[in-house]
């Protein structure tokens, strides 16, 4: 057993938040390439596709713009969430402060939500306007150290600016899913009748338009998700980095999975919420999950 536990190759925090800082960026550059071939088809169809981009630039852009300044308002009213009581729960507000100090963050605001299962999420568009909620069952079950790697791995997302690279991710998206929208229905409302002649060729190239603007949006979304693992990955490593061990959120992560094996699935959680939860409170799994699987961040802290 000793043998085998030294040919385990461990794994460094740094490269870990290189990697999928990388990943996360590759990931990115997929939907800029969708966007790219998306527009380069309905320019060959119907001449310029600039009006599209355009229109769908703006719609996503205002969208979302929007829920990003109201982030931490939303977040907090999707989770029925209420403002932590500092004299009520010292422990919780010692441990958050004691982080920011060591890593330099300003101090959050920091709210409850009344429900057993142990979660937590952090939201905000940059740490000067950002929160940290946790549930009572985390602050009931964890001891101080599995509590103190949960908080950690939420200022990591505030560190980190997930909120910010994940809204820039959702304008993309949104761009996708409104221009091949558009194209849909301007097929639809012109009977499929294109101003040039009509040839094998055009018939052909409309063809590949509608497959691509059918296909594209589902793409994109499974690639955001993909992304949106890739930071859970990102903040596990950068809680370890803040604390300087990984005991603690593996001890929070092996609880959350215990837990996990017979809860039921939060109804009372809103689903545009949920990416935020350390934890994904439904039961969604692999490349439609929002969240790495708990064996797989187990496995990799235990390598750290």
């Amino acid at each position: 057993m000793q043998k085998e536990e030294k040919n385990i190759e461990r794994i460094s925090f740094y490269k870990q938040i290189s990697k999928n800082k990388m990943k996360s960026a590759f990931l990115v550059g997929i939907i800029f390439c969708v966007i790219v071939l998306l527009g380069y088809v309905i320019g060959a169809i119907y001449g310029d596709p600039f009006i599209f981009l355009a229109i769908a630039s703006i719609i996503a852009i205002i969208y979302v713009t929007i829920g990003y300044y109201s982030s931490a308002k939303l977040a907090v009213a999707g989770a029925g969430a209420k403002v932590a009581d500092p004299q009520k729960y010292k422990q919780y507000y010692n441990l958050v402060e004691g982080l920011t100090i060591a890593s330099g963050l300003p101090m959050p605001k920091l709210y409850i939500m009344e429900n057993s299962q142990i979660n937590a999420f952090a939201s905000g568009r940059n740490p000067k306007n950002a929160i940290i909620c946790v549930t009572t069952g985390a602050l009931e079950q964890l001891n101080r150290q599995e509590l103190e790697g949960v908080l950690a791995h939420e200022l990591s997302h505030i560190s980190n600016y997930d909120i910010r690279f994940m809204t820039l991710t959702a304008v993309l998206v949104g761009m996708i899913a409104i221009v091949s929208e558009m194209f849909l229905r301007s097929l639809w409302w012109s009977g499929g009748r294109r101003n040039d002649r009509n040839n094998k060729g055009g018939a052909i190239l409309i063809v590949i338009g509608i497959v691509l603007a059918i296909l594209a949006p589902i793409v994109v979304q499974l690639v955001q998700l993909s992304i949106s693992r890739k930071r859970e990955y990102m903040a596990d490593a950068s809680a370890v980095k803040f604390m300087r061990s990984p005991t603690g959120l593996l001890g929070a992560l092996k609880k959350i999975k215990s837990e996990s094996m017979n809860a039921q699935e939060n109804k009372s959680i809103s689903k545009a919420v949920a990416p935020l939860f350390i934890s994904n409170p439904f039961k969604n799994k692999d490349i439609t999950s929002t969240h790495p699987s708990l064996d797989s961040r187990i496995e990799i802290l235990e390598r750290m």
